[in-house]
């Protein structure tokens, strides 16, 4: 089993920097999603941030699973 590595990557939501910590393969995923929608992933993260209730990595992780979801039926 391949280990998970965690990549910590600052981003602007609403013009302030914030640190979010997400499993690499989150982060390519959000990128396809970003670049599906034609968005930066900055800009995504923004959207995400604005809909979200609790912690915003989870949020980005959950965003992502229902994309992928999404995707597959």
């Amino acid at each position: 089993m391949r280990r998970v590595t965690m990549k910590k990557r600052s981003v602007l939501i609403a013009g302030h920097p914030t640190s979010v910590s997400l499993e690499e393969e989150f982060w390519d995923a959000l990128k396809s999603v970003a670049q599906s929608r034609g968005l930066s992933v900055n800009a995504l993260i923004e959207e995400i941030d604005q809909t979200r209730s609790g912690n915003l990595s989870s949020a980005i992780r959950v965003y992502v699973l229902k994309a992928v979801q999404t995707r597959a039926e």
